[in-house]
């Protein structure tokens, strides 16, 4: 049962560690644009300012939300958030086409460093509420452990939401530019990340479905071993579908992405 446990809660951080990096990636090219402007040295501090604000966001956050996360209303929120994200990003890239990283960082242009540092924390915090969600909503549903609780949350759900989160930023900082150069050359994977955040915010709305102050869905589906199944086969698919049906891009992608690390 032990290698089972440590199996399940392994696999879990391992899909976080890889929808971290794809999310980090996508998230390092909009910093850049946001820092082109400043002198080199200042583009690293205000980088630097940034990143060591989302730390300290992540770290409070998650302690706030392992105290709400029994809440359904709170589920709900974190649910359609994460529905919502997913669905702008289609929408926006497929329908409207307005996804544009120049256009991400157009406002940014002549503010000065104090500004900019400003805007790089603010976009830091909302891709920290981006995947502190993902991970709560991976992490819920996983078994108890021995280890005491924290708040809602089981101790190991509490340590692998941890791990998940310090992992993106340390991905954020040092290697945001491999990440970069993977969705250049697999622009599909930008994609697939984001259908993925889109089935997880799916999974949470599930777990929120069967929480006993609603109880639409049996409370023992969310935990159901056909569920889980369901679910990660699904994501499993979009993962693969997403690597193999893109295009491969054979050129060098923006010099100013490298810059960001």
């Amino acid at each position: 049962m032990e290698l089972q446990l440590i199996l399940e809660y392994g696999w879990v951080l391992l899909v976080l560690i890889g929808l971290e990096g794809l999310l980090a990636a996508d998230n390092a090219v909009v910093l850049a644009m946001m820092v082109k402007h400043l002198p080199e040295k200042e583009r690293k501090r205000a980088l630097f300012y940034g990143l060591a604000g989302a730390f300290v966001f992540r770290f409070a956050s998650l302690f706030l939300i392992a105290f709400l996360v029994n809440v359904w209303f709170i589920q709900a929120v974190g649910a359609l958030y994460l529905l919502f994200i997913a669905g702008n990003f289609l929408i926006k890239k497929y329908v409207s086409k307005k996804v544009s990283v120049e256009k991400e960082g157009k406002d940014t242009k002549g503010s000065g460093f104090w500004m900019t540092v400003l805007k790089v924390e603010l976009a830091d915090i909302a891709f920290a509420v981006d995947s502190i969600l993902a991970a709560v909503a991976l992490a819920m549903t996983l078994p108890a452990t021995s280890l005491p609780k924290i708040g809602g949350l089981d101790g190991g759900q509490f340590i692998v939401i941890f791990i998940g989160g310090f992992i993106g930023l340390i991905i954020m900082r040092f290697a945001a530019g491999k990440f970069v150069k993977l969705l250049h050359r697999k622009p599909g994977l930008e994609t697939g990340a984001y259908l993925i955040v889109g089935w997880v915010g799916v999974k949470l709305s599930v777990y929120t479905l069967a929480h006993p102050s609603l109880a639409v869905l049996p409370k023992e589906f969310s935990h159901s071993p056909e569920w889980k199944i369901t679910f990660w086969v699904v994501l499993i698919g979009i993962a693969t579908l997403s690597w193999f049906l893109s295009k491969e891009v054979v050129d060098e992608p923006a010099e100013v992405v490298d810059k960001v690390v």
